[in-house]
């Protein structure tokens, strides 16, 4: 049985004012993408079954996954561990690449589609957020932008949209598709930023399913998908 879900908890801090750093996005033949890092500013939080710090005016890395694709043990022995939250997300992160247990409907053409193009919506005719780096494996997806809305609007958009359309491709009714909370995580530092977009477009090679991040369609690391976010990207550096 799945664990039921704590009340959420929204929680506003105001600190400084905001000073941002921009890391220079650099590779895949693209123009360069900046990274706004936060040093101060205005800060949500809010929890469920995990905390959730959304300061404003710095990139995002979230993470979600399909719906029953942990295992009970393991979620036990997480909830029960003292390991800082950078650990156990890193277990997860390995459990979900090995994608030996659950679902592994994202890999389905037609539902992996959908889920790009949402994602690619939000962007480029919603303007919900820039996007600086996303990938869709088998069983999870990885995203970093920059919101211009609650992240919780954005990724409840993505879920609940796809979520449906999946469904109705694999044919199933009432039932959960994505996992309800998703992982999260603010940019501190330039350097951060560059790690995570390199560990998010390397997924699949990690994960052993393309020996080339660019190989893989449902990245941010595809060529098409790459020239299709340049001007996206162009523009917001020559705001900056």
């Amino acid at each position: 049985m799945a664990q039921a879900l704590l009340p959420v908890r929204f929680f506003s801090e105001i600190t400084k004012q905001p000073q941002i750093e921009l890391a220079s996005r650099r590779g895949h033949n693209r123009a360069q993408a900046r990274v706004p890092v936060l040093l101060y500013s205005h800060m949500t939080y809010y929890e469920r079954n995990l905390p959730h710090w959304h300061p404003a005016g710095c990139a995002i890395f979230i993470t979600w996954r399909l719906a029953g694709t942990l295992p009970e043990t393991l979620l036990g022995k997480l909830r029960n561990s003292p390991e800082p939250a950078n650990r156990k997300f890193a277990l997860v992160d390995c459990e979900l690449d090995r994608a030996a247990y659950g679902p592994r409907w994202l890999a389905e053409t037609e539902i992996a589609n959908a889920v790009q193009q949402s994602i690619l919506k939000g962007a480029m005719e919603l303007q919900h957020y820039e996007l600086l780096a996303y990938v869709i494996m088998p069983n999870h997806v990885h995203l970093l932008v920059d919101p211009r809305m609650p992240i919780e609007r954005i990724t409840r958009g993505i879920k609940g949209t796809t979520g449906h359309v999946a469904n109705s491709v694999l044919g199933r009714k009432g039932l959960r598709f994505w996992q309800d909370e998703s992982f999260d995580h603010w940019i501190r530092k330039p350097a951060e930023g560059e790690k995570i977009i390199r560990h998010i477009e390397n997924n699949p090679v990690k994960a052993r399913l393309v020996t080339n991040a660019g190989d893989w369609r449902w990245s941010s690391a595809s060529a098409p998908v790459a020239q299709a976010l340049v001007p996206v990207r162009g523009s917001k550096a020559k705001e900056t």
